[in-house]
């Protein structure tokens, strides 16, 4: 059954199933293309006739992962140049909780029409789900001299003010948005949660494995615009990069990303794009970001927003077990590797007593987990100590069965949407994928955008998190203190 809405541009049509209607590819921002390239965000043209809202918008340009997470991390591709988009889930009504879903890639790959983030379950179960598509890699994020910087978060925010804006035709609340999001889109969300440009447009935030805000220090961000200018033969301006055909410069994109992974030099990249691993990320450009996120939310940026973070258990496995380097590592090896990565041999010693049994490989992974995503959470969980809106703090600790994966980065994404059976799913989670948890994990989510309390006792000098995947659902005081208490500044 179809349904007809009014936005601020036009009348959509969307399409009902099961309790559930789904507007699919509704334009939020104008087309980033022809003038528009490396622009900020334009409102969309109007519309006459009724938009039919039944299938996703096109995808933002973006290379193919490396192997092997093209196979780990499928995702689709739609033709167009209607990039800028949302996707609306309802169940109808009036007044219900909105959640704003910001999908994850580095920066630079992913989007909205990836299976896992159907929305239908959260509709189903009363809130107003919204998916966004921003601009990714060079168009997003290249830092030109001749360009606004930031425009993939730009999107983001023109993508709120539309669901601020819209959403009460939906059957949401404007005064009760939470926006969430996983790796990159959760270092946008901590971004946004830092910036003043965005006060005001959501109530509370969800950070899944992304506390450590990847922010490009200018000149650093200069460099990397320099490679890509290097690897097109041209000097890398808004003006310049119009002209180039969109393959070669995918292409290039890809280039200067393999380059920063086999060769991470800050003095060819700069200190804080190797430290984040990815070449195109947000730059502190002194009008969008004005400071690192995580010294702004520690200043007291956000304090009234309630806020739930986390990570996995065993994010980093992501990136060393599939790839082969785990088993590469021996324990002749890995003291070099630590030293060149700044933890000093007595951290590596804790982690090695608490885990007799494992591998060099494994304790590694332990390692570059905690330093890149647990204790980063950790951090702006305890920086918020204090502030008016509370923080809680999640552990997801399922450990999937395919490939030594274990309870490895993006993991969680199906059991939050409650949509285990998601085409892909299946690929890093197994065929013993359990309900209860994605049960608990959704509604857990559910609560926190409904009260903003998920259901357990809000981080305080006791450290409560929640673990996800412990066989009764523990909420444990500090998990692990003794490994977050010996690095440096901890």
């Amino acid at each position: 059954m179809a349904s007809v809405v009014s936005t601020t541009h036009g009348k959509v049509r969307g399409y009902e199933h099961n309790g559930v209607t789904r507007f699919l590819g509704i334009p939020y921002a104008a087309s980033p293309t022809g003038a528009l390239r490396f622009r900020a965000p334009a409102p969309p043209p109007a519309w006459d006739a009724i938009l039919d809202a039944g299938a996703f918008g096109a995808t933002p340009p973006k290379p193919d992962y490396p192997a092997p997470f093209d196979v780990l991390l499928p995702e689709p591709y739609i033709a167009g140049e209607d990039w800028l988009t949302v996707n609306v889930w309802t169940p109808g009504g009036s007044g219900l909780p909105v959640m704003v879903w910001i999908h994850g890639g580095s920066f630079s790959n992913g989007n909205s029409a990836v299976p896992e983030y159907d929305g239908y379950a959260f509709a189903r179960d009363g809130v107003v789900l919204v998916s966004v598509n921003y601009r990714l890699g060079v168009d997003g994020f290249a830092f030109l001299p001749d360009a606004p910087a930031n425009r993939g978060l730009l999107d983001q925010i023109a993508a709120l003010e539309w669901v601020g804006d819209n959403i009460t035709a939906f059957g949401g609340d404007p005064g009760n948005i939470t926006i969430f999001g996983q790796s990159a889109g959760a270092m946008s969300v901590t971004t946004l949660l830092s910036t003043q440009r965005a006060r005001g447009l959501f109530a509370k935030a969800i950070i899944q494995s992304g506390a450590a805000q990847a922010a490009a220090d200018p000149a650093d961000a200069a460099l990397v615009t320099r490679e890509l200018g290097l690897a097109l033969g041209l000097v890398a301006t808004a003006a310049n990069l119009a002209g180039v055909a969109l393959p070669k410069l995918i292409e290039a994109q890809a280039t200067v990303r393999d380059a920063l992974a086999a060769q991470p030099d800050p003095a060819r990249f700069g200190a804080s794009i190797v430290a984040s691993s990815m070449p195109l990320i947000p730059v502190i450009d002194g009008d969008l970001i004005t400071a690192h996120p995580t010294t702004a939310i520690a200043a007291g940026a956000g304090a009234d927003v309630a806020l739930l973070t986390g990570t996995t258990s065993e994010e980093y496995r992501l990136f060393l077990v599939p790839t082969g380097i785990a088993a590469q590592i021996t324990d002749d090896l890995l003291p070099g590797l630590l030293a060149a990565l700044g933890i000093g041999p007595q951290v590596a010693e804790l982690y090695r007593s608490n885990r007799p049994a494992a591998s060099a490989g494994d304790i590694l992974a332990a390692l570059l987990t905690d330093m890149f995503f647990r204790l980063p959470a950790l951090a702006i969980a305890q920086a918020r100590s204090g502030a008016p809106a509370p923080t809680y703090v999640y552990e997801f600790a399922w450990q999937s069965t395919v490939g030594g994966l274990g309870a490895c980065h993006a993991l969680e994404i199906p059991f939050v949407f409650d949509n285990l059976s998601a085409s892909g799913a299946e690929l890093s989670m197994g065929p013993d994928r359990p309900q209860y948890l994605a049960d608990e994990m959704h509604q857990a989510w559910i609560g926190f955008a409904c009260s903003g309390d998920p259901g357990w006792r809000a981080f305080d000098e006791d450290r409560p998190v929640r673990i996800f995947g412990a066989a009764d659902g523990a909420v444990e005081p500090d998990p692990r203190g003794d490994e977050r208490r010996i690095w440096p500044d901890a």
